[in-house]
C-alpha cells in the first residue's frame, strides 16, 4: 500500500527570487543572453542570500478548496488588475463570436464575465459554479442565465443538452482534466463546439497561484500545471476534434529600476517580483500566460 502524505507549502522570499534567477539563467544557458547579464544575475542572487530580513518572513502556507477560495475572492475577482482576463478574453470571444447562437454552457462560470456575454450575444445561458457567493454575483450580472450549483466533475445537466460549452481559468484547480473534459463532452450536442481557457502551465510554474487570507492566515487556491495531452488525449478519447489552440503571450513590463525596500516584509503576499526587474523580464520573456481551447463534436 502506498501512503500519500500531504505536504504543506512553504513560501520563502529568498527562494522565489533565486528560482527567478535561476529560470532567467538557464535562458542564458540556452544562448538568449551574455556574459554581462549572467554575472548580473548571480550578483542578484548572492545579495538576495545575503538579506537576513528575507529569510526571516517565510511562512507555511494554507492550501484550500475553490469553495472556501472562491468565497473570499469573488468581492474582488471581477477587478481589472487581473491580467489573465486581458490575456483570455480576446481569444475566447472571437472564437464565440464565429458560432450561431442556441443554447450554451459557461462552466465554472464564477461572476458571469463569459455568461454575460454570451446572453447579450443571442444564447441562452446555463451558469454552473461550484461556489455560491460566486453566483450570487452572476445573477446580479446576467438575471436572463439560468444559473446551479455544481462541479465540473459532475455537471447537472442532461446528456447531449448544449450545443456550446465554454470554461474558462478553472481546470488549473482540477488535479486531472480527464473527468471534466469527459462530462463537457457528454453534455455537448452533435456539432457543438467547446472552448477551453487555463492558466498556462508554464505561468503556473512561475508562480500563478492565486492568494487568499483566511482568518488571517495565508492560504492559496492550489493550481496545477496541466500540458497539452492532458487537455488533448481525454478530448479525442470522448469523441472531440481539435479544431484550435492559441496561447497568449504575456507582455513584458517596461524597464523599471530594482525597488529598494517592495515590503512591507509583515504583509503576505509579497511584492517580490519588483526586486529583480532583470531577472523577471528575462525568466517570463515571450512565456504564454493562458491557453485556449477550441473543440467540436463532429455531427
Amino acid at each position: 500500500m502506498i501512503l500519500t502524505v500531504a505536504i504543506m507549502p512553504f513560501e520563502h522570499p529568498q527562494a522565489y527570487l533565486v528560482g527567478i534567477a535561476g529560470l532567467a539563467l538557464l535562458r542564458a544557458w540556452a544562448g538568449e543572453h551574455g556574459e554581462d547579464f549572467v554575472r548580473a544575475r548571480l550578483d542578484e542572487a548572492r545579495q538576495v542570500l545575503a538579506e537576513d530580513e528575507l529569510d526571516r518572513t517565510a511562512v507555511h502556507v494554507d492550501s484550500v478548496d475553490t469553495v472556501t477560495g472562491y468565497r473570499r475572492w469573488a468581492e474582488t475577482y471581477d477587478d481589472p488588475s487581473n491580467a489573465a482576463f486581458g490575456l483570455e478574453e480576446p481569444a475566447v470571444r472571437a472564437i464565440l463570436d464565429g458560432l450561431t447562437p442556441g443554447v450554451a454552457l459557461d462552466a465554472a462560470c464564477g461572476t458571469g464575465r463569459h455568461a454575460e456575454h454570451l446572453a447579450a450575444t443571442g444564447h441562452h445561458v446555463i451558469g454552473i459554479d461550484s461556489s455560491p457567493e460566486m453566483l450570487d454575483h452572476a445573477r446580479r450580472k446576467v438575471p436572463s442565465a439560468d444559473l446551479r450549483l455544481g462541479t465540473l466533475e459532475q455537471l447537472p445537466l442532461d446528456d447531449a443538452s448544449v450545443d456550446l460549452a465554454v470554461c474558462a481559468l478553472a481546470f488549473a484547480h482540477l488535479p486531472d482534466p480527464g473527468p471534466a473534459i469527459a462530462e463537457l463532452a457528454r453534455v455537448l450536442r452533435p456539432g457543438g463546439h467547446l472552448v477551453i481557457s487555463d492558466v498556462h502551465h508554464e505561468a503556473v510554474l512561475r508562480g500563478s497561484v492565486p492568494p487568499v487570507l483566511i482568518d488571517g492566515r495565508p492560504a492559496r487556491l492550489r493550481n496545477h500545471r496541466h500540458y497539452p495531452a492532458e487537455f488533448v488525449r481525454p478530448a479525442l478519447a470522448h469523441g472531440l476534434r481539435v479544431l484550435d489552440c492559441q496561447e497568449p503571450r504575456l507582455s513584458p513590463p517596461p524597464p523599471q529600476p530594482a525597488a529598494e525596500d517592495p515590503g512591507p516584509w509583515t504583509a503576505w503576499p509579497w511584492s517580490l517580483a519588483a526586486m529583480l526587474p532583470a531577472a523577471v523580464a528575462a525568466a517570463n520573456e515571450n512565456v504564454p500566460g493562458v491557453i485556449v481551447w477550441h473543440f467540436d463534436k463532429p455531427a
